[in-house]
């Protein structure tokens, strides 16, 4: 079962701009300068999105003299894909027992 705190992050990580800077973390530790140059947007637009993404968990921030460098955190990520996973392995096992509810 999803629980509210998987449902968010499934909510952070649906608009698409938050999905690419996380892809682009999960390659590198990128300073904002690079997300603006990789992502196209506006660098108060990308902001708000890593706040979001930092508020949820799901980047941590390193500074570095007038640079503040995000880092992915793996482990929010795998969190996530182990409850997908959990959702896979359900259906599968209700597929092969082919259950399903009957109608009134």
């Amino acid at each position: 079962m999803m629980t509210s705190v998987d449902t968010d992050l499934i909510r952070v990580l649906a608009d698409p701009l938050r999905l690419r800077i996380v892809t682009l973390l999960a390659g590198e530790t990128l300073c904002t300068t690079h997300l603006v140059e990789e992502t196209g947007a506006k660098q108060t637009n990308l902001s708000n999105h890593l706040k979001v993404l930092r508020e949820a968990g799901v980047v941590e921030t390193e500074p570095c003299g007038r640079y503040t460098y995000y880092r992915l955190r793996p482990e929010a990520i795998e969190a996530l894909a182990g409850r997908f996973a959990e959702l896979a392995e359900a259906a599968r096992a209700t597929a092969e027992a082919n259950l399903k509810r009957s109608c009134p």
